[in-house]
This record gives structure tokens, C-alpha cells and sequence, in this order.
């Protein structure tokens, strides 16, 4: 890898081609010189392990919190698409790093906040060292970041619970109160823009009937809202939800109470129907009816 860096043509073609990649370059050169001598396995290994290092949780910050991971985001980005473009990692390597990088980002966060709720005295966790664990908050990566398939452009759909037959609740506003301002400071952390960027942009709108719920739902009213009212295409998207931050042990258990809704055992004339009518939605609404080659939409037709 530092072979093909230093003969010029990897260079050239990020500096010819991607203003963000040659920004990355010159911005950090310390770790850029890293990149091209020790190659991009190892330079994102060291970016992923900096961003779950746990050893500043009783010390760092919001804003300290804030750049660490902006700076990490930025340093991930350039180690894959290095090897990206360098054709030294495959497809399934590339958006499962980024994954990863969300994934890790998400989870810094979360023991962050469950960490200042223990502070506050709004929860009174098992192991202040290790906030997560027995917390009750669960964070679902939903689409491509559930199915770790991440693009360099993607944000990230995100499902917040909290089980409150498991959260060490010790407040005194309730835990909706809690767990919804919590979720919009775990929001604050990964998109807000400084003058470090932003981590990833946050979506919560695949969460149960997001135009009337708050952004953090008890498990209880997930459950209850999936038997009663659930819809195809909701089944849909919870077939790639994945725990990937907070208590993900709680996280697991809520997935297999709602295996029954995702998994039908059969499918009835009018579940088919509501399928086909979605599809004819799609195409109506976002074109792709025919299959072309000039305008079609690969995504979304």
C-alpha cells in the first residue's frame, strides 16, 4: 500500500478527484503519514480503537467527546477510501468499516450520556465503568447500518428504547423525560455540525409512528404497536435492525419478542397485496417502473 502511494498514481487521483479526501490528507498530515506507512488496516483499527477507548468516560466532556469522534470520523473516511480506491479491501470491507465506524461512534455516545445520568443521580447504574451494561437503553441500527452495508453518503436510521423493567431508574421527572432527552443529545453528538464536521447524520423517523411518538419509546409500547397496528413494510425494515449501542444484551431480547411480527408464518391474500401496493407506490411515486440505463435510479426504481 505505501508502494502504491508513493508512486504517485493513488495520490494524484485523490487530489484530482475527491476536494474532502485531499482536505483529509493535508489537514492531518501526522496521520496521513501513518496511512501510507503502516496501510489502511492498521490505521483504522487505531481510529476505531481510539473512538471505544473507555478511559476518558469519567472525564471528557461534550465538547471534548465532540471533536474525538469528528476527528476519528475524519480519519476513518480516508483510511477507506484509500483502500477503497487502492482496490486492497473488497465491497464487503469497505461498508462494514464504515459500519463499524458508526457503530463505535453510536456507542461512545450512549455510555457518555448513560454515564452523566449516573453522575446527575438520574440513574443509578450497576457499573458506572461499563454504563451500558443493565442500562435498559437500547439503540437499533435499522437499514443500512443494521445490515453493516454502510455508503460513504449514508445516514444512519436509528431506533431508541428503553426497557423499564431493566433501567436503574433514580430521578425524579420520569423516565420518559429522561430517555427522550437523552436520545436527542445522542442526536446532538453525531450530527451537529462544528467546525470539525459532524460523525453521521441521525434519522428516528423508522420508530413507531414517529409523526406522534417521542424520539425514545418503552419497549412495552414498540411491542404493543407492532401487534396491533404493525404494517408490511415496517416487518420490512425490522428483518436488518440490530442492537448496536446501549444495552444491547436488552437490545437482542426485544428482537426476539418481535421474531413472531417480523417472520410470518404465512402470508394471507390481502399481506400479498399490500406488498404489490407498496411496490406500485415506489414507482409511481420515485419512477423505476421500466428498467434504463440513462436516469434510472438504482437505489430507489
Amino acid at each position: 500500500f505505501a508502494e502504491a502511494a508513493a508512486d504517485s498514481p493513488l495520490l494524484t487521483a485523490v487530489f484530482g478527484n475527491s476536494p474532502f479526501l485531499s482536505q483529509c490528507l493535508i489537514s492531518d498530515r501526522e496521520f496521513a503519514r501513518f496511512l501510507l506507512e503502516k496501510g489502511p488496516d492498521e490505521a483504522f483499527g487505531t481510529t476505531l480503537a481510539d473512538v471505544q477507548d473507555t478511559s476518558r468516560l469519567a472525564d471528557e466532556g461534550e465538547a471534548e467527546l465532540m471533536k474525538r469522534l469528528r476527528v476519528a470520523k475524519r480519519r476513518a473516511a480516508l483510511a477507506i477510501g484509500l483502500a477503497d480506491i487502492a482496490s486492497v479491501w473488497p465491497l464487503e470491507r469497505v461498508t462494514g468499516a464504515l459500519s463499524d465506524m458508526a457503530s463505535g461512534a453510536l456507542e461512545a455516545c450512549c455510555r457518555h450520556l448513560l454515564r452523566r445520568a449516573h453522575d446527575s443521580g438520574d440513574l443509578a447504574l450497576p457499573d458506572p465503568d461499563r454504563p451500558e451494561a443493565d442500562s435498559g437503553f437500547i439503540v437499533l441500527g435499522m437499514g443500512k447500518l443494521g445490515a453493516r452495508e454502510l455508503n460513504y453518503s449514508s445516514d444512519i436510521d436509528l431506533i431508541v428504547l428503553y426497557d423499564q423493567d431493566v433501567v436503574p431508574y433514580a430521578g425524579d421527572h420520569g423516565l420518559q423525560h429522561l430517555f427522550t432527552r437523552m436520545t436527542r443529545n445522542l442526536v446532538s453528538l453525531m450530527d451537529e455540525r462544528t467546525k470539525d464536521g459532524y460523525v453521521f447524520r441521525t434519522d428516528l423517523r423508522l420508530r413507531p409512528d414517529p409523526g406522534s411518538t417521542p424520539p425514545a419509546l418503552s419497549v412495552i409500547a414498540a411491542e404493543t404497536y407492532y401487534e396491533s397496528t404493525g404494517q408490511n413494510w415496517e416487518r420490512a425494515a425490522m428483518v436488518k435492525a440490530r442492537p448496536i449501542a446501549g444495552d444491547t444484551e436488552a437490545g437482542f431480547a426485544f428482537l426476539d419478542i418481535l421474531r413472531p411480527f417480523m417472520w410470518r408464518r404465512s402470508l394471507d391474500f390481502a399481506a400479498i397485496q399490500d406488498i404489490q401496493s407498496i411496490k406500485r407506490q415506489i414507482n409511481a411515486h420515485r419512477g423505476g417502473a421500466e428498467i434504463a440505463v440513462e436516469g434510472h435510479n438504482i437505489k430507489l426504481g
